[in-house]
């Protein structure tokens, strides 16, 4: 990577086994609000429809109610969908802001690259 060491925070919620939400789940909420369509989120995103469908089914199957109503029409966000990606944000703008000073300590000791692999000679006995 260039222009130094960076730190990237991740933030996952799980439904067993399967990532409920997640920043791509967030990205592809947002889409389909803005488009009106999962197909037209899919190429916004440079996604599959069929990728994009499989990310909404989760969704739609790991909280207690659909994220996502889909018709002939198009596709929406239901009231919980809204909810859920606003609170979804707000836990990532969180945790940003709490990895703020931590962040720059360990930026400043971390190396650009790691230094070349070491033998294994070298750490016997």
């Amino acid at each position: 990577m260039s222009g130094g060491p960076t730190i990237k925070i991740k933030v996952q919620i799980y439904c067993g086994d399967q990532i409920a939400m997640g920043p791509g789940k967030a990205d592809l909420l947002d889409a389909i609000a803005l488009e009106g369509s999962i197909s037209a989120a899919g190429r916004k995103l440079h996604m599959s429809y069929r990728r994009c469908w499989l990310l909404v089914d989760v969704m739609n199957r790991c909280w207690t109610g659909p994220l996502v109503s889909t018709n002939s029409a198009g596709a929406r966000l239901t009231e919980l969908g809204v909810d859920i990606l606003r609170h979804y944000r707000a836990l990532q703008g969180s945790v940003g802001d709490a990895a703020t000073g931590g962040k720059a300590m360990l930026t400043a000791v971390l190396r650009e690259a790691p230094l070349p692999v070491q033998s294994e000679a070298a750490h016997s006995i």
